[in-house]
């Protein structure tokens, strides 16, 4: 019989180091139930290879947007797999996320031109 080659660890400073991300966000992560850590004996926390991805991922996702909360919602594949393209499951998120976004890019062009306005007539616009 084949032996199964074992799971590879590491710590939470190296998981930090492979993906960029700080270590109070991997803690965040972990803590929210986006990666699987175990304690080593000594108390620490672990991580499985497969963290690095779900890292990079959930790096992606936020830097779009998204919330942990919304993450949580995903499914696994879009954890797993680095790049993964997103699933039929989340299309609504994604489109909700995305008027969210335009309804802030609206307002602070509103707020642009105000603000252009009051240095232009050196007075502030009414409301």
């Amino acid at each position: 019989m084949k032996k199964m080659p074992s799971q590879k660890w590491m710590t939470v400073g190296e998981l930090s180091r492979r993906t960029g991300a700080s270590v109070r966000s991997i803690r965040h992560y972990d803590e929210h139930g986006l990666l699987a850590s175990v304690r080593a004996s000594n108390g620490y926390r672990t991580f499985p290879d497969q963290a690095v991805t779900q890292v990079r991922q959930i790096q992606r996702m936020i830097a779009t947007g998204f919330t942990i909360e919304d993450i949580r919602g995903f499914p696994d594949c879009m954890l797993l797999i680095e790049g993964a393209r997103s699933c039929d499951q989340i299309t609504d998120v994604q489109r909700k996320r995305l008027k969210a976004i335009e309804r802030q890019i609206a307002d602070l062009e509103k707020r642009r031109a105000r603000l252009v306005k009051m240095l232009l007539e050196g007075a502030v616009p009414p409301v």
